[in-house]
């Protein structure tokens, strides 16, 4: 089926981390926003979701010309829940896909910044999803490239000469550890710049036409094994062992 690769309209969805939403982008402009952090799970509450959006703003399916989702790094089963979601729904009306990257749709959070944006998402076990990127010319360049470590291992990684904005689920978590090693060159997202948002997930895709994708071909984007992975290779290795 015929989609706009110029002037596209997208639906954009976002279950990676504790806030779902969604987003559609039509003619330049973000006409519907959906952003919930209220405790239900994303496997609840996304659909209907979505289904609110197109509905507020008179289109259906058929009309998105690309769905993106944010694919990764996250929740391993909340990553699953919006590729999926993606996937289902331009399976369905023979549109394409695209994947977005959670760190660096966060550092949209700032765009125009004069220093570093810097993504944290909360990993577990001691560690975070983390990024840096220049956002002196709006759109996001990679100064360092995606890791999962230690919260010191990254700040020591991050460049002494400048601004560091950080945003993200590991704020709260991290915020202070943040403040104590970097002083006053840290700029601590408050809430409303701190969670990644389907808009701009939406405008990201829509600038990317060269990265849309076949619905099939939608992957999640992981930095480390889900835990279910690395748990049966633990267990398959004490076998081994025996």
């Amino acid at each position: 089926m015929a989609f706009d690769r110029e002037n596209p309209t997208v639906l954009a969805i976002d279950t990676s981390g504790p806030v779902a939403g969604c987003a559609i982008l039509k003619d330049g402009r973000i006409v519907h926003q959906i952003a919930m952090n209220h405790g239900l799970t994303h496997s609840e509450t996304i659909m209907a979701a979505v289904d609110g959006a197109l509905s507020a703003v008179g289109l259906s399916c058929r009309d998105v010309d690309v769905f993106a989702a944010v694919a990764g790094p996250g929740s391993f089963t909340g990553v699953r829940i919006g590729v999926c979601a993606a996937k289902g729904l331009a399976h369905g009306v023979g549109k394409p896909c695209c994947a977005v990257h959670a760190l660096e749709t966060l550092a949209m959070n700032f765009y125009g910044f004069d220093g570093l944006c810097c993504p944290i998402l909360d990993a577990r076990r001691g560690q975070v999803y983390c990024a840096a990127f220049d956002m002196a010319d709006g759109m996001p360049v990679r100064a360092l490239e995606d890791a999962a470590e230690p919260l010191s291992d990254f700040l020591n990684r991050l460049p002494k000469d400048r601004r560091l904005a950080f945003v993200g689920d590991g704020v709260p978590v991290h915020a202070q550890a943040v403040r104590e090693a970097l002083g006053e060159r840290a700029l601590i997202a408050p809430p409303h710049l701190r969670d990644l948002r389907a808009d701009a997930a939406a405008i990201l895709a829509a600038q990317r036409p060269e990265t849309w994708v076949e619905a099939r071909s939608l992957v999640p984007i992981y930095l480390r094994a889900p835990q279910a992975e690395r748990e049966r290779k633990v267990k398959l290795g004490m076998r081994s062992e025996e």
